[in-house]
């Protein structure tokens, strides 16, 4: 069987000056379907109908034929009919002839070839390339607006509704003339939304070039009662950045998929390391992102061995692994002498919702008390603050105290509700909100002490491991009260007691400190040096 592909390629677009042959995800956008009528297993020959010197390089480069067009065929006002008609060869008995259009880059040849195999078999005149895209949609009739539709019904329950893409019409050869290549038999083929990409505008282009430019992306992450949860926070954060869906993967071994909460990212559990490593061998991430604490210099170098093309980040990482990573961000800890890694608050990632809410305003008298301790709370600090803060002596103040998803004993820490002064929460979605209306907060050295410090709450601190002692930011120097590692109830007290009588200049002054850093830009200087790999 003979099938010729004709890609019409023409010099003068003026939407898109060069429009043809400009560069796209590297290449030239002419090249994207030259490649693929190259690589159909059906395609026998492939002709590029071009009137431009630069088109008529590149097909023959890639081994392609081409037609030179006449002028009279190059107009605004010309018919691809016409175009298709002139460039057919007489060398030999066509079967079909497939028009390709130069503008869809992001067709496959997969796509291209099984719309070949289903125009054969289904012996069609034509088959034309569309998606379903059904909207509501109004017409026109006697100068009059008129729906389209008979009920308002949810985009998934409107009936088909198919829209050419311009990516190739296939026709029988003897069907094709001057005015046509539209027979009696004919047929739409569905293609992939992502692969009806049409350029004829620059936002088509900019669309085009995010789809062939996408990177490939992996988050490892792991969380737990005794890790705490902030990579898992942080984790979900880094996704929601990137204009493709990552494969969020973590091991089952160490972490419950619950404390990812609601999240629609695509959750992969693995069992253990060398499950990860077959499963990086055979996807080929562009990128691959770590956030689980500590990495190992074996571990990534067994990464680096299944995915060599790959950039690999670290997030909170204070293991000798970071020899081996393109880039690491420890914002918990102080700046570090590799010129891979880029440590300080500076590269903090606060969460989306914080960035709508600005500093409390300090009143004249401490009222409302926030406690939490992050996800886990290993060293059980809620519980004692719950005990120290249940006594008749804190009756006249309001505590809100927020539980996390990972922490033990959760249905005792709630039974703390049947005091009047006392609000514990589990879980919360609302975490600004309920932050931004207390004076006065206790915490430990995590994530959750950047967020009071984002929101100027003067704060008092605890470390909930030794590796916590380590991180630089919440100290005293910065605006919080920090009392070390498992203090002694009667030291959390006395601070906590001080702090409820602290006077309003004093509270000002630690709210003062806290604002001094630029916490809410973080997420942009680390996104920003991941791009730039």
């Amino acid at each position: 069987m003979n099938i010729l592909a004709i890609i019409p390629a023409r010099a003068g677009s003026k939407g898109v000056p060069n429009k043809n042959i400009r560069l796209l995800g590297q290449h030239p956008l002419v090249y994207y379907s030259i490649k693929n009528a190259l690589q159909s297993k059906y395609i026998t020959d492939v002709i590029i109908s071009t009137d431009s010197n630069p088109v008529r390089i590149i097909a023959q480069q890639m081994g392609a034929k081409v037609h030179w067009r006449d002028a009279e065929l190059a107009g605004d006002e010309v018919t691809l009919d016409a175009v298709i008609y002139d460039a057919i060869t007489t060398d030999k008995q066509w079967d079909y002839v497939i028009t390709m259009q130069p503008t869809s880059p992001t067709l496959t040849v997969g796509t291209l070839d099984s719309a070949i195999e289903y125009a054969i078999k289904s012996k069609l005149d034509t088959l034309i390339s569309a998606i379903n895209a059904p909207h509501l949609s109004w017409g026109e009739k006697d100068g009059k607006k008129i729906p389209n539709y008979e009920k308002r019904l949810n985009r998934q329950y409107l009936p088909p509704c198919y829209m050419e893409t311009g990516a190739f019409v296939i026709s029988k050869a003897d069907i094709v003339t001057e005015s046509t290549r539209i027979g009696v038999n004919v047929d739409v083929y569905e293609i992939p939304e992502r692969e009806s990409q049409d350029i004829d505008t620059f936002a088509d282009l900019c669309s085009a070039a995010a789809l062939l430019e996408a990177q490939k992306i992996a988050i490892y992450v792991n969380g737990n009662n005794k890790r705490g949860i902030g990579h898992i926070y942080r984790a979900l954060e880094i996704a929601d950045e990137f204009y493709v869906k990552p494969d969020v993967y973590y091991d089952v071994n160490q972490t419950d998929v619950k404390v990812f909460g609601n999240t629609t990212h695509n959750l992969i559990p693995v069992n253990g390391i060398a499950e990860l490593y077959e499963i990086c061998k055979r996807e080929q991430y562009s990128l691959f992102v770590n956030d689980i604490l500590t990495t190992s210099i074996d571990y990534m170098i067994g990464l680096r061995s299944v995915l060599p093309n790959a950039k690999l980040i670290n997030f909170e990482d204070d293991g000798e692994g970071i020899l081996k990573a393109d880039l690491v961000f420890n914002a918990l800890y102080s700046e570090h002498a590799l010129p891979n890694v880029y440590g300080g608050e500076k590269y903090y990632i606060c969460g989306k919702i914080f960035m709508f809410y600005e500093p409390i305003k300090i009143k004249e008298d401490v009222n409302r008390v926030f406690i939490a301790f992050g996800g886990a709370d290993p060293q059980n600090y809620t519980d004692r603050l719950l005990d120290i803060i249940s006594k008749d002596e804190y009756k006249k103040y309001e505590f809100v105290v927020v539980v996390g998803r990972a922490k033990y004993n959760v249905d005792a820490l709630l039974e703390y509700n049947k005091y009047e002064h006392i609000q514990v929460l589990y879980d919360v979605s609302n975490m600004p909100e309920l932050m931004s209306s207390c004076d006065i907060a206790i915490t430990s050295r995590g994530r959750t002490g950047y967020e009071l410090a984002l929101l100027g709450i003067p704060s008092i601190a605890m470390a909930q491991n030794q590796r916590e002692e380590k991180h630089g930011f919440v100290c005293n120097e910065n605006g919080f009260s920090y009392i070390g590692l498992n203090p002694s109830d009667e030291i959390i007290e006395g601070i906590l007691k001080m702090y409820m009588n602290l006077s309003k200049e004093a509270r000002e002054k630690l709210h003062g400190k806290l604002l001094s850093h630029n916490l809410r830009d973080g997420r942009k200087r680390v996104m920003s040096l991941i791009r730039g790999l």
